[in-house]
């Protein structure tokens, strides 16, 4: 059984609007307008959090922003 502890972290619009979503005037967001070579920023992401042990376990995107929810393992018992 293993132990979790848990992050959330959030990312404006302003900053994160060009690396995978994009976002209508009346808020719909829609990941098939991705600018070319943008997901490489996101991967970059991802992987950076991924060597300090963190998991992706989702994100929820807005017109104000994304929020990613993260965890990591603590404990690892047997």
């Amino acid at each position: 059984m293993s132990r979790y502890e848990y992050e959330i972290t959030s990312h404006p619009a302003d900053s994160f609007r060009e690396v995978v979503y994009f976002c209508s005037e009346n808020g719909t967001c829609d990941l098939g307008q991705i600018p070319s070579g943008q997901v490489e920023k996101m991967k970059t992401l991802l992987n950076e959090r991924g060597r300090g042990g963190w998991e992706l376990v989702q994100m929820a995107f807005g017109k104000e922003g994304v929020m990613a929810f993260w965890k990591r393992v603590i404990i690892d018992i047997p």
